[in-house]
C-alpha cells in the first residue's frame, strides 16, 4: 500500500486490520478467490491505496499512537517489567 499498490491476502494475522476490502485490496480465503480477484484489482485506486497509508501508517502517526498507548498506561498507573 505504501507504493499505492492494492494488496490481495489472506483473511489472517493483521490482515482485517491494516486492508480495507475493496479499497486497498483485497482480504481473501482461497486460492480460487485471490486468482479472480487479480481480475477485480486494476479497477482500485492506487492513489486511495497511497492515501490510506499515508493517513494510516506514516512514522509520524506509528510514533504518535505509541506515545498515546504510553501514556494512557501511565495514566492508569500500569507497571511492566522489560526483560
Amino acid at each position: 500500500m505504501a507504493c499505492g499498490t492494492p494488496v490481495i491476502a489472506y483473511d489472517s494475522g493483521s490482515v482485517p486490520e491494516v486492508m480495507e476490502h475493496g479499497v486497498t485490496g483485497f482480504i481473501v480465503g482461497e486460492i480460487d478467490e485471490a486468482a479472480e480477484a487479480v481480475g477485480r484489482v486494476r479497477n482500485l485506486s492506487r492513489a486511495r491505496c497511497r492515501e490510506v497509508f499515508e493517513k494510516r501508517f506514516t512514522v509520524v502517526r506509528m510514533a504518535n499512537d505509541y506515545i498515546n498507548v504510553y501514556e494512557r498506561m501511565l495514566r492508569r498507573g500500569a507497571t511492566y517489567a522489560c526483560a
